[in-house]
């Protein structure tokens, strides 16, 4: 049995991943534990987590895998410094306070933490290979065209190549400083929202503006036709500054940056820079998948890194290309590199034949779960008061009696996901027929953005009643929520609450066999109403990451206007 433990940190999103002869046994983000968003730092409790499930000590790991080489991109970043003195002064004092410190020392680090004696152990693999990887070798492809794009990694931004059984070829990459994400982060960063935070809210505003100002952007870039391209530079900083992305000639092109107060509002001009920018990000990304295409000739696509979260372009990249299949694992930013990595020495450094049906990632569930002994105890503990049901079908007859009379309940069930989306396991959970739910749900729970959608959770073998998907027999972006598709016309009336102002949802589908009791809770929620979807968003409120423990579930159940709180079969109510 060969056991290999996969770290990603450093830049954002660290996690950890360990997997056994190829399959996943854990996989979380540090910031579930440490209740930092994002955070970067080295994974500790992530690793330890891992560790625990498995049952094991780090001496019994084969291996352990770094997500990319620090030396390398260590490379990138003093020749950026050098290529851009006296400018790039403050990045280098600052830079060089974490590089020296702790950045460049990542295999001394692992040693220490896990107390490994063997530093042969210790392997890196690079960045985007471990996007790569994270996607391709846990598809259901035999063979797949691959795409990876972020915003950097050591000094590659994106690349396209090929997988084939247990085996990944890149063929081309795009180098820093020409990046889809650093482009998209320059643009967020202009709409007053958080870098690395707020590329979603982007997307989300996007819907309420036109693409007025696609010429604006296009002067950006110089874009070919086959997807590749080159930036502007005279528009961005962001290569010899901390904190700033854009130049004062990009603020003369597009004007004032929207004020920090303003940027929960949707101002017309505002929303149509949003438009505009993923409309040309979408014709960038088609450009690269045809051309992906043109080199492979294979009709699936596996597609990784952070840019593979724009849910709405990759609608269009199946729609608008010759690719007939797409895959897209959920963790697809830096947290799945450690996961890409782990995979990536199983299968193509130590050439363990890979059979796809058997690992495919057909679910996200590897985070930690709770027993209901230790959730009894937590609630006497607090002196809480609760109902508990033994009956599985009287608990879930109690909640959708909730949902239905139009509360909003905080559930709470299994492992939590792996991932930025919460998949029936730490979700908030509502009605999706109310078209006011939406509002209140963004005013009153999440204290967020008005204009941010909510996905529907519907049963697998309804969605494509309620919405166009492509005839696939099983198309897995929707079992993740990665894919923004239309929802039918004549259903849009019928779930107002998760239907965009484009007439779209970024759906899950559902499966029996993946999540049994949230199945059931959307099985008995359609009995009642002849509706198969329930409304679903993220367990956390604005700033912070999805709850992991009770206590986190409780604590942002009292800081919100939730109406109930189920901890397994527990329920909680305010009144």
């Amino acid at each position: 049995m060969v056991t290999i433990l996969g770290i990603s940190c450093h830049y954002h999103d660290a996690a950890a991943s360990l997997i056994k002869d190829g399959r996943i046994i854990a996989a979380v983000a540090e910031e579930r534990f440490t209740r930092k968003k994002h955070d970067f730092g080295f994974p500790e409790n992530a690793i330890n987590f891992c560790l625990k499930t498995a049952g094991i000590t780090s001496n019994n790991l084969d291996y352990v895998v770094f997500h990319e080489k620090p030396f390398v991109k260590f490379e990138r970043l003093m020749m950026t410094i050098l290529g851009t003195y006296p400018q790039s002064s403050t990045v280098f004092r600052e830079s060089m306070l974490s590089w020296l410190k702790d950045k460049l020392w990542v295999k001394n680090t692992i040693a220490e933490k896990l107390r490994l004696k063997n530093t042969n152990k210790i392997l890196f693999s690079d960045h985007h290979l471990s996007h790569a990887a994270s996607a391709f070798l846990c598809s259901p492809f035999n063979e797949s065209a691959i795409i990876t794009a972020d915003a950097v990694g050591e000094w590659t931004t994106a690349t396209i190549g090929y997988g084939k059984n247990n085996k990944i070829n890149l063929l081309k990459e795009l180098r820093f400083p020409h990046s889809f994400g650093l482009l998209y982060s320059a643009i967020t960063a202009f709409l007053g929202f958080e870098v690395n935070e707020g590329e979603y809210k982007v997307m989300g505003l996007a819907p309420f503006g036109k693409p007025k100002h696609k010429d604006k952007i296009y002067k950006l870039i110089n874009l070919c036709e086959d997807g590749s391209f080159s930036l502007n530079m005279k528009y961005f900083i962001y290569h010899r500054s901390i904190d700033k992305m854009f130049s004062k000639k990009f603020e003369q092109l597009f004007g004032k940056p929207c004020p920090p107060e303003d940027r929960e509002k949707i101002i017309p001009y505002y929303a149509d820079i949003a438009a505009s920018m993923q409309e040309v990000f979408e014709e960038m990304l088609i450009k690269t998948a045809n051309h992906a295409y043109e080199l492979t000739k294979i009709k699936n696509l596996c597609f990784a890194g952070g840019v593979a979260l724009n849910s709405k372009a990759n609608y269009r990249i199946l729609n608008e290309t010759p690719f007939e299949d797409l895959f897209i694992q959920p963790a697809a930013g830096d947290d799945g590199g450690s996961l890409g990595a782990a995979l990536f020495v199983y299968y193509s450094l130590l050439e363990n034949s890979r059979d796809p049906t058997n690992s495919v990632l057909k679910n996200a569930y590897f985070g930690q779960e709770y027993t209901e002994k230790e959730i009894k105890d937590f609630l006497d503990s607090n002196k809480l008061k609760y109902q508990y049901f033994e009956n599985e079908g009287e608990f879930l007859d109690e909640v959708v009696k909730h949902l239905l009379n139009q509360e909003v309940v905080g559930w709470f069930q299994g492992r939590f996901e792996w991932g930025p989306r919460a998949l029936g396991n730490r979700s908030i959970i509502a009605d999706p027929r109310n078209p006011e739910m939406k509002d209140v749900v963004n005013n009153k729970i999440k204290f967020r953005e008005p204009f941010r959608p909510f996905a529907p959770s519907v049963l697998a073998e309804k969605a494509h009643d309620f919405f166009e998907l492509p005839d696939v027999k099983d198309f897995y972006p929707i079992r993740f929520m990665v894919y923004v598709t239309p929802v039918k016309k004549n259903k849009q009336n019928i779930i107002p609450a998760v239907t965009h102002v484009d007439g779209t949802g970024r759906l899950q589908s559902v499966f029996k066999e993946d999540n049994p009791r949230y199945y059931s809770l959307i099985e008995k929620f359609e009995k009642k109403t002849g509706v198969p979807i329930i409304l679903n968003t993220s367990f956390n409120l604005k700033g912070e990451p999805i709850v992991n423990t009770p206590q986190n579930a409780y604590d942002t159940f009292m800081r919100s206007g939730m109406d109930a709180l189920v901890l397994e079969k527990f329920i909680i109510t305010k009144t």
